[in-house]
């Protein structure tokens, strides 16, 4: 029996940010955004998680920020909040910031969120195409 495809793809466009937000497999989600998230979106994009997540099997969670300049401390508590309460539906969550201010930013979401035991940061681009690439073939 082949294997049945699973992806689908929203995208947001803004004056500071783009966000998209790909499933590439049942198991994995990518959340991509660019810019300077100043939460524009408002809770869109969490809300279109809702609807992908619900009822499934705990997804890996994949977070390219490689291209962000920078996120509203108000953004960053939201989402933190948003991954503490969906916490049993993520197997795991796995970022990329590309800077150090966005970096220390994903810091304070493990923390807030208690993601201390699934949620990785990486500073390597490579490393984290890597764990991505690995995530979607299983």
């Amino acid at each position: 029996m082949p294997a049945v495809q699973h992806s689908r793809e929203i995208r947001y466009d803004g004056v500071h940010c783009t966000l998209s937000i790909r499933q590439p497999a049942r198991s994995v989600i990518i959340l991509t955004i660019s810019g300077s998230d100043t939460g524009e979106f408002g809770d869109a994009p969490m809300q279109s998680l809702n609807e992908w997540i619900a009822g499934g099997a705990p997804v890996d969670l994949f977070v390219d920020a490689r291209e962000v300049r920078g996120a509203s401390i108000e953004v960053s508590g939201k989402w933190a909040q948003w991954m503490g309460m969906h916490r049993s539906d993520l197997r795991s969550v796995h970022m990329l910031p590309g800077s150090r201010l966005v970096q220390v930013t994903a810091g304070f979401v493990r923390r807030f969120a208690r993601l201390e035991g699934i949620m990785k940061v990486y500073t390597e681009p490579a490393e984290f195409d890597r764990a991505l690439a690995a995530a979607t073939v299983r």
